[in-house]
């Protein structure tokens, strides 16, 4: 697996997830305080975009690392969760990194 895998998979969870907790104080604005409708219109359609990308990213990602379908459910879920993609984003970097050849090549184990 390329390191560009990975790269595009970790920008994605970082802007989802910070696009969703702006969504979530537009959303405060707008129901709690009746205001700023048309701000959070824009950043509803914005995230909306976003979490399709990160989707896609997440799952070629999951699909090349041969993750289990449950595994892989997770990681497209927490895109829906405030700040769960932070932290998911740590754990399948930890997890996926040692599979990243990027052309190198590897030692070979006598």
């Amino acid at each position: 697996m390329k390191r560009s895998v990975l790269t595009r998979y970790r920008v994605m969870a970082y802007v989802t997830a910070v696009m969703l907790m702006i969504l979530c104080v537009c959303m405060v604005f707008k129901y709690g305080f009746d205001t700023g409708e048309s701000v959070t219109f824009a950043v509803s359609q914005l995230h909306g975009v976003l979490f399709i990308i990160y989707l896609v990213f997440a799952f070629d990602l999951g699909s090349k690392a041969k993750w289990p379908i449950g595994k892989l459910l997770w990681v497209l879920i927490s895109g829906t969760i405030p700040t769960a993609a932070f932290f998911v984003e740590r754990k399948v970097v930890r997890e996926v990194e040692p599979l990243i050849t990027d052309g190198a090549a590897r030692p070979v184990k006598v």
